[in-house]
């Protein structure tokens, strides 16, 4: 029997026949960015059978293809999170199914909070590795070879040569690992003082079981945050997601223009 994953793959591709060779997960503010390269095609998620539909307000919910230059690309205009009730397995489908597409890289954003309390907010932090071991692995279940091994490598998710285009395409940029909660209430101060104990600086929803699977498959990814508040405890006030969504959108330009020379200068990675 068909695999679901294949299922979508034989949608998209009765829609289109572009292969890109670059994935791009838009994050928290970065939604426009999709808005500005050569468009090709959309697909609306609801458009294809059997694919998880982002909920979350801001996240459009739709694959867009086309070109960054001259790099074909597929951006996920939103995302879907283990939070709004998808098994992990549905979460990381759309990196799976860019994979599938044909892109051989894959370029994770995210807005998230500030652990490390010498980050700012509206700071850029390109993730050098994640911690996962609060959510459940992407890998759970059966092991399907054609994706990859049983018990896959993990000791470089985010690609080396990747990361050093990253830090070529900006000034002031942080570094720094990044952990992935549940969500989707905010954490507490006490959980907040172990992620730092643990040696994380940022922490999020997402990103980091999407890069597992797509290093499950052989892609080769990046990631970087936007630090859109601080974590719970390092400042003396409550958080609310319309605080991160104002910081995500007021850095969205700069964020934008670090993604194109990204997409630019990762095509030339050998």
């Amino acid at each position: 029997m068909e695999s679901r994953l294949e299922q979508c793959l034989a949608q998209i591709r009765r829609i289109t026949d572009f292969v890109p060779e670059q994935a791009v997960v838009l994050g928290s503010g970065l939604g426009a960015y999709a808005d500005k390269i050569n468009t090709v095609c959309t697909i609306s998620y609801n458009e294809i059978k059997g694919f998880p539909v982002s909920t979350v307000s801001g996240h459009k919910g739709r694959f867009v293809m086309g070109y960054v230059g001259d790099v074909p690309v597929v951006l996920m205009q939103g995302r879907v999170h283990y939070y709004e009730g998808y098994s992990m397995s549905d979460v990381v489908l759309p990196i799976r199914l860019m994979g599938k597409m044909g892109a051989k890289r894959l370029l994770l954003t995210n807005a998230a909070g500030g652990v490390n309390t010498s980050f700012d907010v509206g700071d850029f932090m390109m993730i050098t590795d994640h911690i996962a071991t609060l959510v459940p692995s992407p890998l759970l279940g059966p092991s399907n070879p054609e994706l990859g091994t049983r018990f896959p490598d993990m000791s470089r998710v985010y690609d080396p040569q990747l990361c050093d285009v990253i830090r070529r395409s900006t000034e002031g940029l942080k570094e720094g690992v990044y952990l992935q909660t549940t969500g989707p209430q905010y954490e507490t101060p006490a959980e907040v003082r172990m992620m730092r104990a643990l040696g994380a600086d940022a922490v999020g929803m997402s990103t980091a079981c999407e890069a597992i699977a797509a290093r499950h498959m052989g892609m080769r990814v990046a990631g970087i945050s936007c630090i859109t508040n601080m974590a719970a405890g390092v400042l003396d006030q409550p958080l609310n997601h319309t605080e991160v969504e104002e910081i995500g959108k007021r850095r969205a330009a700069d964020f934008q223009a670090l993604l194109e020379k990204c997409i630019v200068g990762m095509a030339e990675v050998q």
